[in-house]
């Protein structure tokens, strides 16, 4: 195993499937302030990889398509909007990104509250899919 430090960020890296990754990849720049890292397209011009930034920590994105990892991972409409998994990222100032998503669209789940431990909210991005934020860090 190779060594880690924080200056590489977190070595465990969320991946989720996008029936159009070029659609979520603008979207999650625009409202969570990812920057792409990498985007690899099919023959026909089609994103079916990419690799999004935010600080030193990143994710995954792939294309939904029916290949042995679609068949292990299913888009959240296929499931009643379930998910089995979902990030939870740290943020400064909760409140106003909260703001932020809730006016680019993204449906707030658990709205902004302020807890014993830190202030969060979750919502569903364009495809459904889970985040949540909040300014509480375990590691501090």
């Amino acid at each position: 195993m190779n060594p880690t430090n924080n200056e590489q960020g977190s070595r465990i890296m969320p991946t989720l499937r996008y029936r159009d990754v070029g659609k979520a990849i603008d979207w999650l720049e625009k409202a969570f302030g990812f920057e792409r890292h990498a985007a690899h397209a099919d023959e026909s011009g089609s994103i079916v990889h990419a690799e999004l930034k935010k600080g030193a920590d990143m994710i995954m994105l792939g294309a939904a398509r029916d290949d042995a990892f679609g068949k292990l991972q299913t888009m959240p409409d296929q499931t009643g909007g379930q998910v089995t998994q979902s990030a939870y990222i740290i943020v400064p100032d909760v409140p106003a990104l909260h703001d932020h998503v809730q006016r680019l669209g993204a449906r707030i789940v658990m709205p902004l509250s302020k807890e014993p431990y830190g202030t969060m909210f979750s919502c569903l991005d364009l495809e459904g899919h889970l985040w949540n934020f909040g300014d509480y860090d375990p590691r501090v």
